[in-house]
């Protein structure tokens, strides 16, 4: 099992086939992981399951996502969680819930994968208010062309700054 993994994990290709023309960056979905990993899968005889579990703390709830890998004798299992906004301006409760869905599992993916999405928070420049791109990123929001977590993923906001964006 941990051999098929492995081949798995070394042949995998997934391309940042989207892209993001409000934060001028590519990015890979969850669809887009699963369309590299399917044939790999299927050549090394290897199972892949995805599914969620919602959870409640203190702090709100979150969609839990757990993908398992599995030969039929052995398996390996990750884990990645995702909070859910159900004030999320632009989406209704079903949809939130969806974007959450997908978020936590693309991350299960990545865990499972070794596919880094990452990028170094000092490398995303901070975004203040009243500038001309806190005036875009504000048109974006409203016009729903992009989210905040899209916003946030390009620069650093201050909690001032984001409920600003999102009023």
């Amino acid at each position: 099992m941990t051999e098929k993994l492995i081949k798995v994990q070394n042949e995998l290709k997934a391309p940042k086939g989207q892209r993001n023309n409000f934060g001028k960056y590519n990015y890979r979905s969850c669809e887009d992981i699963l369309e590299a990993t399917k044939p790999l899968l299927y050549k090394h005889g290897l199972l892949l399951t995805i599914s969620d579990e919602i959870k409640e703390t203190p702090l709100g709830i979150f969609v839990e996502a757990t993908a398992t890998v599995t030969d039929g004798e052995k398996s390996v299992v990750v884990k990645a969680q995702a909070g859910i906004d159900l004030n999320r301006k632009g989406m209704d409760v079903s949809q939130s819930y969806g974007s959450s869905s997908s978020y936590a599992r693309k991350y299960a993916l990545n865990g499972l994968f070794l596919i880094d999405d990452t990028k170094d928070d000092d490398t995303r420049e901070t975004l203040l208010e009243n500038t001309p791109t806190f005036k875009k990123a504000k048109e974006a929001l409203a016009d729903k062309s992009v989210t905040i977590a899209q916003i946030e993923s390009k620069y650093r906001l201050s909690e001032k700054v984001k409920s600003l964006l999102i009023k």
